[in-house]
C-alpha cells in the first residue's frame, strides 16, 4: 500500500495481485487490455473485464478512461497510485515474474514483449539449506551447519543462531549469531555444504543485533568533477534533491548498499564519467563497513 494513504481495504491476494497489474501495466504501458489479465493470470475475459470496473469503482475511481482508438484503458491525466507505489521497480519486477511463469506454463504475456529484465546468476542455494534456515529463525532456535569461507575454505562445522535471509542484490545470506565468534556475522547460504541440524533455542536474536537494529543514512551525490551539466543529468537519474538522495539502510546492510552502487572505494582514478556518483558521508558511515572499526 502506498504510503499516506489513509484507506485500507481487505482484499483477498489472488485478487490485490490483479488489481495491482491493472495499475502497473496502466502506468508504465499507457494502455491496460483485458488480455493483459486474462494471459497473466488464466482467467475468462467476463472476469477480466469485472476486475477492472471493480478497480475503477472501489480503489481507482478516475484513474483509468476507455480509449477507442487503442482499443484498451489508458491512464488519465489525474492518475494517482491507489494500490502501488508507482515506482519503475514494480513494472520491472512484474514483467521479470510473468516472464518467469510463462516459461513454464508456455503462457504468451503481452507485457513481457517489449521488455527484457537482467536478472542476476543463480547460486547454488538448495531448499534443504534454506528450509532449517527459515525454520530456525521463525522458532528461535540454533543450527549446526558446515561452512566454509574464503578466508577458511576447509568447511568446518558451527553453531549459529539465525534470525533474517537476505539477498543483497547478488546472492544469499543469512543474518546469524555466531557461538564460535561470539558475535552477529553474514554467512552466505550457497557455502553451506551439508543440511543444517536445528538444536535448542537460543538467546541471541534479532533483537539484539545493533548492527540490525540500527538504520543508517547512506548520503550520495554527482561525482563533483563532472561538470554542472553533467551533474544535472545525474541528480534527475537519481531523483536527488539538492544535489543529494539519502537512503535509509541497516547498518548491517550499509556494505551490500555501497557494493550495488560501486562505492565501497573511491580512489579518484576511475573516470567521473564511470564513476558518475560518490559517497558524501564516508566518514560518518565507515564503522558499519566490512573491516571498519565499530
Amino acid at each position: 500500500m502506498t504510503k499516506g494513504k489513509e484507506k485500507q481495504w481487505a482484499i483477498r491476494w489472488d485478487r490485490l495481485l490483479r488489481y495491482r497489474m491493472i495499475e502497473t501495466v496502466a502506468l508504465w504501458e499507457g494502455r491496460l487490455t483485458t488480455n493483459h489479465l486474462q494471459d497473466a493470470f488464466g482467467i475468462g475475459r467476463q472476469q477480466a473485464s469485472k476486475d477492472i470496473n471493480t478497480y475503477l469503482t472501489d480503489f481507482g475511481p478516475g484513474n483509468l478512461e476507455y480509449d477507442v482508438k487503442q482499443k484498451g484503458y489508458c491512464p488519465t491525466k489525474g492518475f494517482t497510485p491507489v494500490l502501488t507505489q508507482g515506482v519503475a521497480d514494480e513494472y520491472l519486477q512484474m514483467v521479470n515474474a510473468n516472464g518467469e511463469f510463462g516459461a513454464v506454463f508456455s503462457v504468451d504475456n503481452p507485457v513481457r514483449r517489449y521488455t527484457e529484465v537482467m536478472v542476476p546468476l543463480n547460486r547454488d542455494l538448495r531448499p534443504a539449506v534454506l528450509r532449517p534456515i527459515l525454520r530456525a529463525a521463525r522458532e528461535g532456535k540454533r543450527v549446526e551447519i558446515c561452512y566454509a569461507s574464503l578466508k577458511n575454505p576447509v568447511p568446518e562445522y558451527r553453531v549459529i543462531q539465525p534470525h533474517s535471509v537476505i539477498f543483497n542484490g547478488f546472492r544469499w545470506h543469512v543474518r546469524a549469531f555466531c557461538e564460535h565468534r561470539q558475535e552477529y556475522r553474514d554467512f552466505v547460504l550457497s557455502r553451506i555444504s551439508d543440511e543444517p541440524d536445528i538444536t535448542l533455542k537460543g538467546e541471541n536474536g534479532a533483537e539484539g543485533d545493533v548492527a540490525w537494529q540500527t538504520m543508517v543514512d547512506v548520503v550520495i551525490g554527482p561525482d563533483h568533477r563532472l561538470s554542472a551539466a553533467q551533474q544535472a543529468i545525474i541528480r534527475q537519474d537519481y531523483g536527488m534533491v539538492r544535489n543529494k538522495l539519502t537512503i535509509s539502510t541497516r547498518g548491517a546492510l550499509v556494505h551490500y548498499l555501497l557494493q550495488q552502487l560501486d562505492l565501497v572505494e573511491e580512489d579518484g582514478k576511475t573516470a567521473p564519467e564511470v564513476q558518475q556518483i560518490t559517497l558524501l558521508n564516508r566518514k560518518k558511515i565507515s564503522r558499519w563497513l566490512f573491516g571498519g572499526k565499530k
